[in-house]
């Protein structure tokens, strides 16, 4: 498995630099090393403000966000390869097959759109929302649509959906949607 990819993360400013020697870590709220991520607080503090407002108030949807995310444990920075030749991108590891929807969708290059997947922790949570609400809107079901964020197979659905149960309840006790 080939290492994350460093990237300058340029945003509001602030200029995270890329790692020069595999095994430093910056700190800068988006770094990630090649033997694996960095959780700082003010990456995890960011992600967490992103999906509050992905969440748009609701607390089914919330909650549900922070079921993938802890399911997926994804990082900002994030670009984990698949056996298949696709990748994970992010907090919310969006594989980057949809790389080419969100570009129509945003009428962005799809360079720009990865870059944002892997680099942009609101970026990332606002295509996951999008992913999981329209699988609930298609299937009609909220546990099929928690599966099908992760894959097209029925059988790896319900292995996930039930992954993603499991993390609820850790997260938020037995009465997570009560």
């Amino acid at each position: 498995m080939s290492p994350p990819i460093f990237r300058p993360r340029w945003r509001s400013g602030f200029y995270a630099l890329p790692a020069v020697i595999a095994g430093i870590f910056l700190l800068s709220g988006s770094a990630a090393a090649a033997t694996g991520p960095i959780r700082s607080a003010p990456a995890e503090r960011e992600i967490a403000r992103c999906i509050q407002s992905a969440s748009a108030g609701k607390s089914w949807l919330e909650k549900t966000l922070w079921g993938l995310r802890d399911q997926e444990a994804g990082w900002i920075g994030a670009e984990v390869f698949n056996t298949n030749g696709t990748h994970d991108l992010g907090p919310l590891q969006v594989n980057s097959s949809w790389v080419p929807k969100f570009a129509a969708l945003t009428g962005r290059s799809e360079r720009s759109v990865r870059y944002w997947l892997i680099n942009d922790p609101c970026f990332n949570v606002q295509a996951a929302r999008w992913l999981f609400l329209a699988a609930l809107r298609t299937t009609g079901d909220y546990w099929k649509a928690v599966g099908v964020y992760h894959s097209p197979t029925a059988w790896r659905q319900h292995r996930y959906a039930s992954s993603v149960a499991t993390k609820l309840r850790e997260r938020y006790g037995l009465a997570v949607f009560d």
